[in-house]
């Protein structure tokens, strides 16, 4: 099958991009000597997952049911990265019982008490990674902050029994609002040292916080030093994105996602392009807005996945996507209605999950396999 035989939109995913992209940081992060556990919330599916590695290498999810989806298929050693609550420990209880070695994190004493007293109750061994916060962008208690001290003190179940203080990870987000390589490099430094001090608090205190948990796409790519650092998270470098190509961490061939629409009618005196592939099929994500270079709803491509001269997503109703030239109405070619483009992604966590299969080619536009994937929580 071909692509232009797929009723669009259709999800496309070029296999040989992202092998690539997956060999490259699998290169990047050898010499330093840490550990790989991909996140697996961007793919959300098997079949990419065995591209990153066998079931049984670890990984880090965002959802329990993640979590299920890949136990399901194989893959026990599983990081739950999402602050835990005390109304999910039944099915964390469930998921345990089933084979998963999953480790949770959280970053209030109330949590660890909480998640302590159940695994004793039900004698379960849960370690848990306290979230460090070393950005100021979402979660977690500075590396410096006392609390620290008294979460770990709540998890006071040896690595044997209840909750345990195994380590702690931290999350550099706010590397996504870099502009520049240095800023992303300085980024990288300020997340590895936060959380490597706060491990060493810990250990002074006298838990044994093995795990030095850090990461995210940027800072993986642009690290120079992981000393201290015992596993690197990332996810969205498997397909790249956008927003990527923004910082600076990819080019646009490298992005390996995109979504296969067709012309479905003009409005010449405007220079639009009007596509059946709207919101629901790119998603809202507008996080080039915040760039230099804005590329609307995504970046337009021919059929072979090439982008076209200055062609972007300008905007998006429901079901159908408004395409015109950047700068110049005027300048967009009205092509013929029927055409086939493909659109790459803002952010391809966002735009995939608008999916339920990748139409998966490899450098051209045969279709080599649909890939299922799943949503939801």
């Amino acid at each position: 099958m071909q692509l232009n035989e797929l009723e669009t939109p259709v999800l496309v995913l070029d296999r040989t991009r992202m092998d690539r992209n997956i060999a490259r940081l699998r290169e990047r992060l050898a010499p330093f000597g840490v550990a790989l556990r991909p996140h697996v919330k961007t793919n959300k599916s098997a079949d990419v997952a065995r591209r990153l590695g066998p079931p049984g290498t670890p990984i880090t999810v965002s959802t329990l049911k993640e979590a299920e989806y890949f136990l399901d298929h194989g893959w026990t050693d599983i990081l739950y990265a999402v602050g835990i609550v005390p109304s999910k420990l039944p099915h964390v209880e469930r998921l345990a019982r089933r084979g998963a070695r999953l480790t949770l994190i959280l970053d209030n004493a109330k949590a660890a008490a909480a998640t302590h007293a159940y695994a004793l109750d039900h004698g379960l061994r849960l370690p848990v990674l306290i979230e460090i916060d070393t950005d100021g962008h979402r979660s977690g208690v500075k590396p410096e902050d006392p609390v620290l001290l008294d979460i770990a003190a709540r998890l006071s179940g040896r690595e044997g029994e209840g909750a345990w203080a195994a380590g702690v990870l931290t999350h550099a987000g706010d590397s996504y609002n870099c502009r520049s390589t240095e800023a992303i490099v300085a980024m990288a430094e300020q997340e590895r040292a936060g959380a490597v001090r706060a491990a060493q608090r810990l250990r002074e205190a006298g838990h044994a916080a093995p795990v030095v948990s850090v990461g995210s796409t940027p800072t993986a790519h642009f690290a120079r030093s992981l000393d201290g650092v015992t596993e690197v998270r990332a996810g969205v470098f498997v397909f790249f994105d956008l927003v990527m190509n923004g910082l600076g961490v990819c080019r646009t061939d490298d992005i390996a996602l995109s979504v296969l629409c067709t012309v479905i009618g003009h409005q010449e005196e405007k220079g639009w392009l009007i596509t059946d592939a709207g919101w629901m099929a790119m998603s809202r994500d507008r996080g080039t807005a915040r760039q230099p270079v804005d590329q609307g709803y995504g970046l337009v491509c021919d059929l072979e996945g090439k982008p076209l001269q200055d062609l972007i997503m300008v905007d998006a109703n429901q079901e159908h996507g408004i395409i015109r030239h950047r700068a110049d109405p005027a300048a967009t070619p009205m092509l013929p209605v029927g055409t086939l483009l493909r659109i790459l992604p803002n952010h391809a966590c966002a735009t995939a999950a608008q999916h339920g299969a990748y139409a998966v080619v490899a450098a051209d536009t045969g279709v080599e396999a649909h890939w299922p994937r799943f949503g939801g929580w």
